[in-house]
């Protein structure tokens, strides 16, 4: 994408002195993004270009056609943010990087000098005598420009996304967590005595739900997570240990409740956050999405409905009397559908099926109760 993504014509900082390029990242590693403090308030700003999900449009920025990233050879697969800060680097390299990457930041897309400060952060540790970095910098360029030339995800350059109070651990091949999504812990906590259930997530993707509630229940509560994806296993697997968790969350490999024959007609709750997409709308999402996130946890099929069909079929059998349940949906159409739907096909067997909006007030989730 070089070619779509002219060079800023606006002023560019001048050249800080080396060691005011360190206080500054010295400062930005405690501040900015905090990977290492998950209890802190999380940044949302750089979200705003995963907001919109549903039938979006590509923006302003995009090019042509898509672009296929040539993967660095010999690349260390670790999310950087994980990575021990073994190689140093000049101030001085470190300083013209700063100059070079900034210098490709169009000015149709200011956020871009937000997410190089949040970069340089999350890559680095500038603690005194010598600047470590993550990686070698010339990894650390490619990865920048992969993100400003080829549009990948933010997310994926530093390995992480700030959810649910957590710092959730992602890779290409894994849906990024959306804020929206936030609010199904809100509901679950709202469900009486849901701290020593055995709770269902279905399609986790990176674990997040799974590992947000199971931090929230008490000893004898419990996570069942499946997920299709092999790599989306591995990586929740990885959330689950960071937040050591292996004891309350089992990652399991399959489609959705088949892996959970043995508990089915036991689980407190249902969560799952699936793919909605309809077909026909995944070449108008952002580049960020539709060229990089994985289609497996996008598109929902024909209208979107294919796996929120199936997951409504299988709740009857999988939830205990007075179980809950609660997945996401493209929006208001396809919520009033799966409220009607369930209400009218499963009036015997479920209770207060409503529709719940989320954060921008779209009907975003559907929830309700086992009889």
């Amino acid at each position: 994408m070089a070619s779509s993504y002219p060079s800023s014509s606006s002023p560019q900082p001048e050249a800080a002195p080396a060691i005011v390029l360190l206080l500054s990242l010295a400062m930005l590693s405690l501040s900015a993004r905090p990977i290492l403090f998950p209890f802190l308030p999380k940044p949302r700003l750089h979200r705003l270009l995963l907001r919109p999900l549903s039938s979006a449009t590509a923006s302003a920025l995009t090019p042509p056609t898509p672009r296929t990233p040539a993967p660095l050879e010999h690349a260390d697969p670790t999310p950087l943010f994980l990575r021990p800060p073994t190689h140093p680097v000049p101030p001085a390299s470190l300083e013209a990087f700063r100059l070079r990457a900034a210098a490709l930041v169009p000015p149709s897309a200011p956020h871009l000098h937000r997410h190089l400060r949040w970069f340089l952060a999350d890559a680095s540790d500038p603690a005194p005598p010598h600047h470590l970095l993550r990686a070698p910098l010339e990894e650390i360029e490619a990865l920048w420009l992969a993100h400003v030339r080829d549009r990948r995800p933010f997310q994926y350059v530093v390995g992480n996304e700030h959810w649910g109070g957590l710092v959730v651990a992602v890779r290409d091949g894994v849906l990024i967590p959306r804020p929206e999504t936030e609010a199904v812990l809100e509901m679950v906590g709202a469900v009486e005595g849901f701290q020593g259930g055995w709770w269902a997530d279905l399609g986790t993707g990176s674990g997040a739900i799974a590992v947000a509630v199971a931090r929230m229940l008490g000893p004898e509560g419990r996570v069942f997570a499946t997920d299709v994806s092999e790599v989306a296993v591995q990586v929740a697997r990885l959330n689950v240990e960071r937040y050591g968790l292996q004891d309350n969350v089992e990652i399991r490999h399959g489609s959705w409740f088949e892996p959970l024959e043995e508990v089915k007609g036991k689980l407190m709750g249902v969560i799952s956050n699936p793919p909605y997409i309809p077909t026909d709308d995944l070449p108008g999402l952002q580049p960020e999405v539709g060229w990089h996130e994985p289609k497996l946890a996008l598109d929902g099929g024909k209208d979107g409905l294919d796996h929120l069909l199936h997951i409504c079929e299988g709740l009857s059998s999988a939830l205990k009397p007075g179980g809950f349940f609660v997945f996401e949906t493209n929006g208001t159409k396809q919520s009033e559908f799966l409220v009607d739907f369930i209400s009218t096909k499963w009036s015997s067997s479920f209770r207060n099926v409503e529709a719940v909006l989320d954060f921008a007030d779209i009907k975003r989730f559907v929830r309700g109760y086992r009889r």
